[in-house]
């Protein structure tokens, strides 16, 4: 029971994923959160922000240009993959039942901010935990049109890859201090990530009660 907490815990440590893993471990990591239903609770935001910044300081031995597009493939073929099982095995996620790593309220969430978005889902879900690993298996399930999936997966992973690693980068160039500040920066994450979380959960509630 220990070495699986354990294991959970590393999991959710950007820092040691970093140093211990490496390029490897980022890559893995943002392609099952970014369409893996199981892979939900993985950090992503903050990883990416973190990358960057430890690739400035060079304690990640890449280049940018290598990271950036690591993780940009990373995050469009999770998204493709979560399309995919959307579209052939979509219903028999929906009927799962609920459990440690999958609840029902992830996919309707999830489908109000399609309703409500429509296909710009896809991009905004970029930034929202969550939602972003469960969109492209929505998008799946409704089999929405292959070809303008492809666009606005492109254009998500893209924004997300430059303004977060891109982000991390041009802090750690600007400011390599921040280094020794990597718990806040994570606590700064975690903050916004609960937040909007939360605030799905009540807005969701809410909406069910009316």
């Amino acid at each position: 029971m220990q070495s699986l907490s354990d294991f959970f815990y590393l999991l959710m440590d950007s820092e040691e994923i970093i140093q211990t893993g490496g390029l490897i471990a980022i890559v893995l990591i943002v392609y099952v959160e970014n369409g893996l239903f199981f892979g939900f609770f993985l950090p992503g935001d903050y990883l990416l922000f973190l990358s960057g910044v430890f690739c400035a300081t060079k304690l990640l031995s890449v280049s940018i240009s290598i990271l950036m597009l690591c993780v940009f493939v990373a995050a469009a073929l999770g998204s493709l993959t979560g399309y995919g099982m959307g579209r052939y095995f979509g219903e028999s996620i929906l009927n799962r039942k609920d459990s440690l790593l999958f609840k029902k309220r992830y996919i309707k969430n999830t489908e109000k901010y399609f309703e409500k978005f429509g296909s710009q889902t896809l991009v905004i879900a970029r930034f929202l935990p969550i939602i972003r690993t469960f969109a492209p298996i929505i998008a799946g399930l409704v089999r929405m049109n292959f070809p303008k999936y492809i666009l606005y997966n492109i254009l998500g992973a893209v924004l997300w890859t430059v303004l977060l690693v891109g982000g991390g980068y041009y802090f750690g160039i600007k400011f390599p201090w921040i280094v020794d500040y990597v718990h806040y920066i994570v606590i700064f994450f975690l903050v916004i990530t609960t937040f909007t979380v939360i605030k799905g959960y009540f807005k969701a509630r809410d909406e069910m009660i009316e």
